[in-house]
């Protein structure tokens, strides 16, 4: 295991097809490690229950969500009712019209429409879904992000300032130390 340290993570991922299939092969390969998947229409009753899931402390729980939706925003997981959330990509929204209007309003402009339509939402995405680990100065707790992307200047100017003690890192190994430190420390 790569995560030194049981409690509640969040994974995040950029689609349900794509946390579906990996929840697939997560508890084919990993089937001892209790999961819960967002599901794509939950019920006030459903949702209630898998934000109850986080009140247990201590032991291994993964949360399989998708970035952007009801769980990425809003909701306090303060203390040790979050411990880290990854997340896989860095929140393009898909194309559709509405997004390449935007572009294309911008670039008419002279402005960098891409970024208005795309970069800058999917940034806006990856920051909610990074802030339910952190919501009062006694939190502890990580943020992977898992996109080559966020190494690109584009996307790291994007960064809040308080985000300055960021680490790239360059496989398991080295993430597998990083963390045993940090809970360390």
């Amino acid at each position: 295991s790569v995560i030194p340290k049981p409690g509640n993570y969040i994974v995040f991922f950029p689609s349900f097809r794509y946390m579906e299939t990996c929840a697939e092969l997560f508890r084919r390969h990993y089937p001892a490690i209790p999961l819960h998947v967002q599901g794509a229409a939950m019920t006030p009753q459903e949702r209630q229950a898998f934000l109850e899931r986080f009140e247990t402390f201590g032991e291994m729980q993964l949360h399989f969500c998708v970035l952007g939706g009801m769980f990425a925003e809003g909701i306090d997981f303060s203390g040790e009712r979050l411990i880290g959330t990854i997340i896989i990509g860095v929140g393009l929204p898909m194309i559709n019209p509405e997004s390449d209007f935007v572009k294309e309003h911008f670039d008419a402009q002279g402005k960098p429409g891409y970024h208005f339509a795309y970069t800058f939402p999917g940034m806006n995405k990856v920051l909610q879904a990074a802030g339910r680990v952190i919501r009062t100065q006694e939190d502890k707790g990580v943020v992977l992000l898992l996109d080559d992307r966020f190494a690109q200047s584009e996307y790291a100017r994007l960064f809040p300032k308080h985000w300055r003690h960021l680490e790239y890192l360059r496989d398991t190994e080295e993430l597998k130390k990083k963390l045993e430190d940090f809970w360390k420390g």
